[in-house]
């Protein structure tokens, strides 16, 4: 589990609520329904950014990229912080 491996790295890891739910870049969302893909995005990074976190790690490159277009707050890939 990467959120395990992280702690043990010495990270904190935050529990996000609706940690679930889609960010709004999978599938057609982007392309064909840009509106609610918007909308996922920043219901998402509400949640994020709920927790006051320095940083928002993701292991999917299509989130990672879809939510640094809504907020200054950095967005990596887990592995970078390896």
């Amino acid at each position: 589990m990467v959120e395990e491996a992280l702690g043990k790295l010495g990270y904190r890891v935050n529990p996000v609520k609706d940690a679930h739910l889609c960010c709004g870049s999978a599938g057609t969302y982007s392309i064909f329904q840009p509106k609610l893909s918007k909308q996922l995005r920043d219901n998402k990074l509400a949640n994020l950014l709920e927790v006051k976190t320095p940083i928002i790690v993701t292991a999917n490159i299509g989130c990672l990229m879809h939510l640094q277009k809504g907020t200054k707050t950095p967005v990596k890939h887990w592995i970078e912080l390896l």
